[in-house]
């Protein structure tokens, strides 16, 4: 039976972003394929009691420091340092803040996959001090790691100019729901919808300035909180207080819940400017919301030719929301789009076949090369 380490997300099974959902699909998917998978966790950030949890898969908690600046590198460290001891025969590692530790898990024979997320190093969220460290695990990253695996074509063209190297290419996934019932006393397609986590990246200030004019003729339903605490979060609360057709659910683990508001919405928008294919885009494409996302090379490339984009700014997020709210019947064809384009290039089953199919190489590769070095010596 060939053994994984999954190193560099909060853990299993978890709700928090797009690797904690990619980790939910894809451990049991490996479970299923005859391997023995083991993810580490950060301590109060699993739900072990999850009636959806697979019993197959090993969780183990390391220590860490819980600040937004190191516990990435904490976390990384500890689980990467146990791994390091228990050899499994490939790390799937997350983030290439890990690339500091990938020359620990080589020492120990340890082959990776590395999955390396967006462009952290252009985040507006970081400092001067952590976009740098960033950068320096992306180098180490691409001198360390084994196999890449990029989530979007155009990261993979970035990581090619800045680095010469290349990745395999494995985006997110989105899941089908059967129709599901407007919820919180919503109407269907008559709402503005908004689901991210709240980063100056995200455009979030931007669609803050706009919800008051939206609000006017349209519900709006704000998902998402920064996680710490802060501006953007009072920013919120004070818009849903001035404004009775303004909610804010702050962050929602309910899957059901956010595919109801998706499925029904009037327009999601979606903006996300830093990053590859982003997981709640394509969620939001599979549950067949129409869609208003700022213009950039990613979402271009996750939506394809026939999608609704705007410039990062408050009156054209405006224009183009109320654009599309006032368009029944675009509405549906774009919603019918984004199912079908979902379905094609998207889907779970896929995505969890490339990552077992690259990570079975990966192992296979390394234990030839050490039944090499035996023979030769």
């Amino acid at each position: 039976m060939p053994s994984i380490a999954i190193i560099g997300t909060r853990g299993y099974p978890s709700y928090y972003g797009g690797f904690e959902t990619a980790v939910r699909k894809l451990a049991p998917f490996l479970a299923d394929q005859g391997w023995d998978v083991t993810v580490y966790c950060r301590p109060g950030a699993t739900r072990l009691d999850d009636p959806g949890r697979d019993h197959r898969i090993h969780v183990v908690e390391t220590k860490g420091v819980e600040r937004k600046s190191l516990s990435t590198l904490t976390y990384g460290l500890t689980a990467a340092h146990d791994a390091s001891k228990k050899k499994p025969d490939v790390a799937l590692v997350m983030n290439v803040a890990n690339g500091y530790w990938l020359p620990l898990l080589k020492r120990a024979g340890i082959p990776t996959v590395v999955n390396v997320d967006g462009i952290e190093w252009d985040r507006a969220k970081w400092g001067k001090l952590a976009k740098w460290m960033f950068r320096m695990g992306a180098k180490l990253t691409a001198k360390y790691g084994t196999e890449l695996v990029v989530d979007a074509h155009a990261i993979g063209d970035r990581w090619q100019t800045d680095f010469d190297r290349g990745g395999v290419y494995l985006p997110y996934g989105g899941d089908k729901w059967a129709p599901l019932k407007t919820p919180i006393d919503l109407q269907r397609r008559r709402y503005v919808l908004m689901v991210a986590r709240f980063v100056p990246e995200n455009s979030i200030v931007e669609f803050f300035d706009a919800v008051p004019s939206i609000a006017e003729s349209a519900p709006v339903i704000i998902v998402g909180s920064t996680g710490y605490g802060g501006d953007l979060d009072q920013r919120a609360r004070e818009l849903a207080e001035a404004h009775s057709n303004v909610r804010w659910l702050g962050h929602v683990s309910d899957d059901e819940l956010l595919a109801a508001l998706w499925q029904n919405c009037g327009a999601y928008f979606h903006g996300h400017t830093v990053g590859g294919t982003n997981p709640a885009l394509v969620q939001a494409m599979a549950a067949g919301a129409p869609v208003v996302a700022v213009d950039t090379v990613y979402n271009r490339e996750v939506l394809g030719d026939d999608s609704q984009t705007c410039a990062r700014d408050a009156d054209s997020i405006l224009e183009s929301i109320d654009a599309l709210l006032n368009d029944p019947a675009r509405q549906e064809r774009m919603s019918r789009t984004n199912i079908r384009r979902a379905d094609d290039q998207f889907s779970w089953d896929a995505i969890c076949r490339g990552y077992e199919s690259t990570l079975r190489k990966v192992s296979c590769i390394a234990e030839s090369a050490i039944g090499s070095s035996d023979e030769v010596r």
